[in-house]
């Protein structure tokens, strides 16, 4: 294999790997197929990522982190009404979620399998999740805009009553007609209910 005049960095190697498993799919995408793409020997790959497991495992982190690092910015900004923060981000991470599912479908089946490979990644992304919620929601009990005795076990309730909105499994349904009206309708009342 020719060499690269590119430095080959881990991030050029999941950027390579996004592409392979584009084309070949979660079950077909091989460590060889990413180091072809690169025009590098699998072993230099290697040496960023010591197994298959480790790349994909990788991957998946770096799609996952493409959301929460744009819901991190809504949860610090503590200069805005929390009740806002909460519409924003929520509607941030549905937003994020349907555009992963609508624009790109067969890299999301790609993800959703390798997400039910990766469960550690995943209970980290959601860790996360609920912690800029829990943010939000504290820093609104602080202000008096939310009446709640522990901020923590309200976001993951909040978490988990917007999971429709979320969730991969409901993929499906987040372009059916109506459906911004019902995430709205939920959203409205969780509000008022921390109110």
């Amino acid at each position: 294999m020719a060499p690269t005049s590119e430095t080959l960095t881990a991030e050029r190697i999941l950027e390579a790997t996004e592409e392979v498993l584009r084309r070949h799919g979660p079950a077909k995408a091989t460590v060889v197929d990413v180091a072809r793409a690169l025009g590098v020997s699998h072993g230099s790959v290697y040496r960023h990522f010591r197994t298959k497991a480790a790349l994909r495992e990788a991957v998946t982190k770096r799609w996952l982190d493409r959301t929460s690092g744009k819901l991190a910015r809504i949860a610090e900004a503590s200069d805005r009404d929390p009740a806002a923060r909460l519409r924003d981000w929520l509607t941030a991470l549905f937003e994020a979620k349907r555009h992963k599912a609508g624009d790109d479908p067969e890299l999301f089946a790609t993800y959703t399998v390798l997400t039910d490979e990766n469960g550690a990644v995943v209970g980290e992304h959601i860790a996360e999740l609920t912690a800029q919620l829990t943010r939000i929601i504290t820093e609104g009990a602080g202000s008096g805009t939310f009446a709640v005795p522990d901020p923590a076990v309200a976001a993951r309730a909040v978490f988990q009553a917007t999971g429709r909105f979320h969730d991969p499994c409901y993929a499906r349904e987040w372009t059916r007609p109506g459906v911004g009206e019902e995430f709205t309708a939920l959203v409205d009342l969780l509000v008022r209910g921390l109110s």
